[in-house]
């Protein structure tokens, strides 16, 4: 029988007021990155996975590790779904076009 691979797809919104909140930020991100996750965009992360199996085994480790406040929520679709998936990408327009100063402070 042949092996069906999936994908997880990972979203979440964490807070970052606090140092605490943003420790716990930074704490689960890199859990998923030890994991296998890969950073779609901002906040969405995602995995592939060799059967039902291993996706509810992730799905496990992410519920022990998650973070005491903000939201998950966890997706699981095939490679077929993922791959009919569509970029789409806005033209960039640079901020001095909006007339928009200010100052960045890191």
């Amino acid at each position: 029988m042949k092996e069906r691979y999936l994908r997880i797809i990972l979203f979440f919104d964490l807070p970052t007021k606090t140092k605490s909140d943003k420790r716990n930020y930074i704490l689960f991100r890199r859990f998923l990155l030890k994991q296998g996750f890969l950073m779609m965009q901002w906040s969405v992360y995602s995995r592939i996975c060799k059967g039902d199996d291993s996706t509810d085994k992730y799905f496990r480790r992410i519920e022990t590790n998650l973070p005491p406040k903000g939201n998950i929520r966890i997706l699981k679709i095939t490679e077929k779904q993922y791959a009919g998936m569509k970029l789409l990408l806005g033209k960039f327009i640079p901020e001095e076009q909006f007339g928009v100063q200010q100052l960045l402070v890191f």
